[in-house]
């Protein structure tokens, strides 16, 4: 009989280091906040560090990048957990998230509310360590994390709250980096939430048939076969104001042919894609780590040259 510490989750990467390496007490835990999955701290981490880099007079702040990225992993575990905890039933019944955690009984739900509850001070911490602008910003989005897992079950796109929550590190890195909030902000956060939505109906096509089933929202039910059209819009909508932001800005060329190689980036995730094939949905939703370390990678290298 498997012991439930040996459970892999089914849609994690085969042989990662949480199932391979990591000491088995942990592993439950460490597949409740997706460790075996690095693709949501990192969604979540470069928004935060393009902002520090964009907003900034000088080079990036080593010490504010650190500190995104720490806050990044225990944020976007705690999410998850929270996630996990609202959705417990639901994802007992879709095939692909019933290998969770808290649905297959490696960690009960007392250990996960505790976890999530480490899990969040750790956050806390780091939050401390940035400026009053910035604390009162990360506060504010606590209503935006704790609404998260209920989207689904009141709007047809869920993946528009998502938006705010991921790319809402473009808003805190500005505060944390300038101490002011300007237009440029919120043209990059517009950016990125309209990217958000993009990526995730690509991620939500895999689900589409059980969420159907079960009745909650999605903008991959939404768009159906309209899927694609929908993607050029919001991924022209997301580079055309991530100019904007650099424009607004002030930035040099260096951010502009970046935004370029970024919009080229989703040109190809939108060719792509294939709506019918899950395996292709994940694979173009990860590539876009890329997408962000480019737009971040010409931020910095603007700041560089500045």
């Amino acid at each position: 009989m498997t012991a439930p510490a040996d459970i892999a989750v089914s849609d994690a990467p085969k042989g990662n280091w949480v199932d391979t390496r990591a000491p088995r007490a942990w592993r439950p835990f460490l597949r409740l906040m997706r460790a075996d999955r690095p693709i949501g701290w990192q969604l979540l981490m470069l928004p935060g560090w393009t902002a520090i880099a964009l907003a900034g007079d000088d080079v990036p702040d080593l010490k504010l990048l650190l500190l995104f990225f720490i806050g990044a992993v225990a944020m976007r575990g705690a999410g998850c957990a929270v996630n996990d905890i609202v959705d417990r039933k639901i994802d007992a019944e879709v095939e692909r998230t019933r290998s969770r955690p808290l649905p297959s009984g490696q960690i009960s739900l007392r250990g996960a509310l505790f976890f999530t509850a480490g899990l969040s001070l750790i956050g806390l911490i780091v939050l401390l360590q940035l400026n009053r602008l910035a604390i009162l910003t990360g506060v504010a989005a606590l209503a935006l994390i704790a609404a998260y897992p209920f989207m689904k079950r009141i709007t047809a796109m869920p993946q528009a709250w998502l938006g705010l929550n991921m790319t809402y590190g473009y808003v805190l890195g500005w505060a944390a980096t300038a101490g002011r909030f300007e237009p440029a902000t919120w043209a990059l956060y517009a950016s990125g939430v309209l990217w958000t939505i993009g990526y995730d109906t690509i991620y939500a096509h895999q689900d589409k048939e059980d969420d159907e089933l079960i009745g909650v929202g999605s903008s991959a039910l939404l768009f159906g076969d309209a899927t694609k059209p929908w993607l050029i819009a919001l991924y022209a909508g997301a580079a055309i104001l991530a100019a904007l932001a650099g424009a607004l800005n002030g930035a040099g060329p260096l951010w502009f042919i970046g935004v370029a190689a970024f919009a080229l980036h989703l040109v190809w995730q939108i060719r792509a894609t294939d709506i019918s094939d899950p395996a292709r949905c994940l694979a173009v939703f990860k590539s876009n780590r890329d997408a962000g370390f480019i737009l971040f990678a010409a931020a910095a290298a603007n700041a560089f040259l500045a």
